[in-house]
């Protein structure tokens, strides 16, 4: 049998995959608002920190967020319009 200390270290090793918190700005089951707003604040706030010449690593939160949430293929066009100049939302 194995202890609870020996439990807690096998949990922590493994990668348990992230999912995005409870975000009450987004309360009802659609999410797409919620993706789209959590790939605006990635860009955003790496604009900012790349400005100020600070750690972008603190942006890592949005990314984990709009990845989990978003489907792929949103991503990859958005991406695209973003390197066209043509993506709707303010970054």
């Amino acid at each position: 049998m194995q202890s609870v200390s020996a439990a807690i270290l096998d949990t922590k090793k493994r990668k348990v995959p992230f999912t995005a918190p409870f975000d009450p700005r987004f309360p009802f089951t659609n999410q797409t608002r919620n993706c789209y707003q959590n790939y605006i604040d990635y860009y955003r706030c790496l604009k900012i920190m790349k400005t100020k010449g600070k750690d972008m690593q603190k942006c890592e939160w949005y990314h984990k967020v709009f990845k989990s949430l978003c489907p792929s293929s949103w991503v990859n066009q958005w991406d695209e319009q973003r390197k066209l100049g043509t993506f709707p939302g303010k970054i």
